[in-house]
């Protein structure tokens, strides 16, 4: 195909809207949403595809948060986010009360995160359990 011919197939087919096939179940679903946001089906599904993204992304940035800390930071991590305070955490690992502090700051750090609650909500969909 020549190039003149490429740029008039490329610039002169207007784009079309991309279309997709919903199960009915979902799209009852988008309806029901879009009548209580006074919105569209095709609106609500673009903004919960955003928001799936978005949940993505920060969640790929949280692991990537997660590989820079030590060993000991990521266990100091996993029980600030199960909810353990500094000495209960002391108590669980055999270390100091202030050696734990310093690692949480340190972990507050490395996510950019201003206190511990922040932490927990920031790392809230991640599973925990293998540190009791």
């Amino acid at each position: 195909m020549t190039l003149r011919r490429l740029f008039k197939k490329i610039f002169s087919t207007p784009a079309q809207p991309r279309r997709f096939d919903l199960d009915e179940n979902v799209w009852v679903s988008l309806e029901t949403l879009a009548e209580h946001r006074q919105s569209t089906p095709q609106a609500v599904a673009e903004d919960l595809v955003q928001q799936a993204l978005q949940t993505v992304q920060d969640d790929s940035a949280a692991w990537d948060c997660w590989l820079t800390l030590t060993p000991r930071e990521q266990e100091v991590a996993a029980y600030i986010c199960q909810g353990y305070t500094s000495r209960q955490i002391a108590e669980k690992l055999n270390i100091a009360n202030e050696t734990v502090r310093t690692h949480a700051r340190k972990v507050l750090s490395k996510f950019g995160t201003a206190n511990r609650q922040i932490l927990r909500d920031r790392l809230r969909r991640w599973d925990f359990s293998q540190w009791k």
